[in-house]
């Protein structure tokens, strides 16, 4: 599959909208939320009366609207509403902290028009005072509901919406999707691997503004017509255990750190997760331990693959009838993998190399990023910037991010196989793995979260390296470990490494000789 058979002037969010209505879905659920539910009816004339208000703040076509609120009727209205004239909506995180975190998507967008909620009005008013052409804002509550709205007669080319990278090495950089992307995730990926149906309720626990959690909760249910749940605000063990039983998903979405939350959440395991037929894992490597642990407790598989902002969604993935725990699985319908060496060439099976992935879904560009953009996409091929190699039996597993991989004494090792060994120690809650420099030599530390009854100290610590060298190679065990009560992420629940590495720099040599046992 290479292009979907779209008209040439298509809009896609009006064909997510009016595919409902002529479905004869006008009545049914499309958004269970805190305030009650929003059929397909009530939804397209709220899109509408958010198109209608853009265009009374003077927002014209392939101008930008970023959209700055919590996951609700409100948000999913502004973004279609967006779509429907033309207009391109670019979410961006709502929990963000400083007012001054949004500066940056503020003139990187050239936004007109600044859509918020009560959450986030004030953070984002400062930061439109603060710009250069101030952006007006627009409440999600303040929207009215309004009759048909002509949509914008957009081509299946056209740019139609942007998503911000996660950040986790820098500022965030706007990747541009185009008209026909949403459609090529909504048949590949979930028809022919989750096989999404009319009669699912989604939940998401990673928000409507990223890339996994927007296809999960908006574009796939609303493609084929099924139910969302939206949750506004963080989701915790508690918020997201509490959600199933009362809406009673059928799927259900979430990162590989939350499932481990969830399982070390005091009484979890005798919660109600029966409604949910499949559990999905991304944004980040699920180990192999968290799969094992989520099926004894709840009898329940997760479906753990690989996706990417610039990609849209997961194209990568493991199956409900073909899992192999610990991997990302095989290539999506629709979608084509190579891993190659540095000088470009295919490695051999069982060695890692640099993943590389094709199809129609790919990024136009990064706005106003040449450089980024020439170095990632290589004519039909985006270079992901992950490292994986590939098994006899065709499954992928994650080595870590090309510059994550850690070289000591010319090998390189994973730190996501420290962190999963790790994990399987009984006083072991979390861990993150980084390659630090000392006296000019490259080693190996855990940042460790132990478990409340564990003790803490050098015991520990050479217990845990001991563990490590009993599982894999000798030289794959982390020199240092020190341990926190915390671990830098981003929103999605990706560890980012490089804070970690920027905070060993200069490590306190009296802790760091408390925190290394001898090899």
């Amino acid at each position: 599959m290479s292009r979907l058979d779209l008209p040439e002037h298509y809009n896609v969010a009006s064909d997510l909208l009016q595919r409902n209505l002529k479905a004869g879905r006008g009545k049914k659920v499309a958004i269970n939320h805190a305030g009650g539910e929003v059929t397909y009816d009530e939804l397209h004339r709220l899109a509408a009366g958010a198109g209608r208000a853009l265009l009374d703040h003077g927002v014209r076509r392939e101008e930008r609207v970023l959209i700055a609120a919590y996951d609700a009727p409100g948000w999913v209205a502004a973004f279609l509403g967006a779509g429907l004239i033309g207009a391109v909506p670019v979410p961006v995180n709502p929990l963000l902290q400083r007012s001054e975190d949004y500066d940056h998507f503020i003139e990187d967008s050239l936004a007109r028009v600044i859509v918020v909620d009560g959450n986030t009005d004030e953070k984002l008013k400062a930061a439109a005072d603060r710009a250069h052409a101030r952006p007006r804002i627009v409440r999600t509550d303040h929207i009215q509901p309004s009759d048909e709205l002509t949509p914008a007669a957009t081509r299946r080319d056209d740019m139609a919406f942007w998503l911000y990278s996660s950040g986790s090495t820098g500022k965030p950089k706007a990747v541009v999707h185009l008209q026909h992307d949403i459609p090529y995730t909504c048949v590949t990926y979930a028809e022919q691997v989750l096989g999404i149906k009319e009669s699912d309720t989604t939940f998401s626990t990673t928000g409507l503004f990223h890339a996994y959690g927007f296809g999960n909760n908006l574009t796939f249910p609303y493609w084929f017509g099924a139910s969302t749940v939206l949750h506004a605000g963080r989701n915790t063990p508690q918020t997201v255990l509490d959600t199933i039983e009362n809406r009673k998903p059928t799927l259900f979405f979430s990162a590989p750190t939350l499932y481990n939350a969830i399982l070390n959440f005091e009484g979890s395991k005798q919660r109600d997760l029966s409604s949910i037929r499949h559990c999905v894992a991304a944004a980040e490597s699920l180990p192999a331990e968290v799969w094992k642990r989520w099926k004894e407790a709840y009898g329940l598989t997760i479906i753990d693959g690989v996706g990417s902002t610039e990609m849209l969604h997961i194209y990568c993935s493991n199956r409900v009838d073909d899992v192999r725990p610990g991997s990302s699985g095989k290539p999506v319908p629709g979608y084509e993998l190579k891993i190659l060496d540095p000088d470009g060439k295919p490695v051999p099976v069982g060695e890692a190399g640099d993943l590389y992935v094709k199809g129609d879904s790919a990024l136009a560009l990064y706005w106003a990023q040449h450089e980024k953009s020439k170095r990632s996409i290589l004519g039909d091929w985006f270079f992901s910037g992950d490292r994986y190699r590939v098994d006899e039996d065709g499954y992928h597993w994650y080595e870590g991010r090309s510059d994550d991989m850690i070289k000591v004494s010319g090998l390189w090792v994973s730190p996501i196989e420290i962190e999963s060994v790790l994990l399987e120690h009984k006083a072991v809650a979390e861990s993150a793995v980084v390659g630090i420099s000392v006296d000019g030599f490259t080693r190996i530390k855990a940042f460790v979260i132990a478990r409340p009854d564990a003790v803490t100290g050098d015991a520990l610590v050479a217990e845990l390296q001991e563990h490590c060298k009993s599982r894999l190679q000798r030289f794959q065990y982390p020199h240092m470990i020190e341990f926190v009560t915390e671990l830098p992420k981003t929103v999605t629940g990706k560890i980012q490494r490089y804070k970690l590495r920027e905070q060993s720099v200069s490590p306190n040599p009296v802790a760091q000789r408390k925190e290394t046992a001898p090899a």
